[in-house]
């Protein structure tokens, strides 16, 4: 924190925060014409737990908690719903451009549920929210995270 500059900040605002606001608003607009849908907004961790070392990411996150909720609100007459998936450590490509692949077995085993999770998991869950089954559900946020969020 001491040493981030505005420069670095609305940096990651500009993508992490201002990239969710402006595809959610196009997708609002479409879908208040055609009277109803579903915006579901995938949200990492940091919106719900600070990380040291990532202020202005962690704030954009918690952000986009509280834009979702406002939307949510304020879309429920025209039909949209509003909701956010959490996921927590899922198994991607990118993660080996991070972590070896010693290290993310290691911290898979350390989740409740003994794994990261798989993209398709994370995907029936959007699936979900974006089905009728999911009808009564907004300005909710669904952890997808194998207990992720628990395990400190």
């Amino acid at each position: 924190m001491l040493d981030l500059t505005v420069e670095d900040v609305e940096r990651t605002w500009a993508v992490s925060q201002w990239g969710v606001f402006h595809c959610s608003q196009l997708a609002a607009r479409a879908m208040a014409a055609q009277d109803g849908g579903a915006i579901i907004i995938i949200r990492l961790v940091h919106g719900s737990r600070p990380y040291p070392n990532a202020s202005a990411y962690n704030g954009a996150k918690a952000a986009i908690t509280h834009m979702a909720a406002s939307w949510a609100l304020k879309l429920a007459p025209q039909h949209l719903r509003v909701n956010i998936i959490e996921p927590g450590w899922i198994d991607t490509p990118g993660e080996r451009n991070f972590n070896p692949e010693d290290a993310i077995v290691i911290a898979g085993a350390r989740l409740p549920l003994g794994r990261l999770g798989q993209a398709d998991e994370v995907a029936k869950a959007v699936a979900f929210l974006a089905s009728d089954d999911a009808s009564y559900i907004t300005g909710a946020t669904l952890r997808v995270d194998g207990g992720f969020f628990l395990r400190y």
